[in-house]
């Protein structure tokens, strides 16, 4: 076992976890945050997202012990103590941006890293940033356009001052890993596209969509 110290929701925590144990895992089964669904185990669908240091992962395919020292924060953060919904749930909603719900955290998550990353993007950067999860009801158009709204209100916030309650810290657009960790997580996707490289067990490579999913990049 491995001694490790996350900060999760704002919430500093000190667990012993197993050095193959994922970080996935590791929010769902020893830290209660069922919030964060799996989806594929394979780094597929994008379920799994969270944001470990203000960027976007697929926490099926990031390792706990590579989270050592840094801040993760899960779908269950973002809404404040009162239950006022984020900025991001609250477009989801007017916009109808789910159908099922399952992948809808980590469609969440993502939508917030990728507005971070890019304030005011169009449909089509929006339809890219997003391709690396997926939504097997197909209900993209709903999503896209919350995602568009989202961005919009953000960008209002931001011109009279206001703060974007149940954000993380900015990182400044950069995907710079834990110092504990060394290098960026294998496999984790933390590029704009979110394209994922493999699992951090060294399973089948991700980089496109699987076989038969009713996809074809948010189109």
């Amino acid at each position: 076992m491995v001694s490790i110290t996350v900060t999760v929701d704002d919430v500093r925590r000190t667990v012993d976890v197993e050095p193959r144990t994922l970080l996935a895992h590791l929010l769902r089964e020893q830290l209660g945050k069922t919030g964060t669904v799996v989806g594929c185990d394979t780094s597929n669908c994008g379920a799994c997202t969270v944001l470990l240091d203000g960027i976007s992962v697929k926490s099926c395919a990031v390792l706990a012990v590579q989270a050592d020292g840094s801040s993760i924060d899960t779908v269950e953060g973002l809404a404040d103590a009162d239950g006022t919904l984020h900025p991001v749930q609250q477009a989801f909603h007017e916009h109808h941006g789910l159908q099922c719900g399952y992948c809808t955290p980590g469609m969440l998550m993502r939508a917030v890293c990728l507005v971070r990353e890019n304030p005011s993007p169009t449909e089509e950067e929006v339809r890219e940033g997003m391709k690396g999860n997926m939504c097997r009801c197909t209900g993209y158009q709903g999503i896209v356009d919350a995602v568009l709204a989202y961005a919009e209100s953000d960008g209002e916030r931001a011109a009279t001052g206001e703060s974007d309650p149940g954000a993380v810290a900015d990182q400044g657009g950069t995907s710079a890993a834990p110092a504990s960790a060394g290098a960026a997580p294998a496999g984790a996707a933390t590029s704009t596209a979110q394209a994922g490289a493999g699992t951090a067990t060294g399973g089948q490579p991700t980089g496109g969509q699987p076989s038969g999913a009713a996809v074809e990049e948010l189109q």
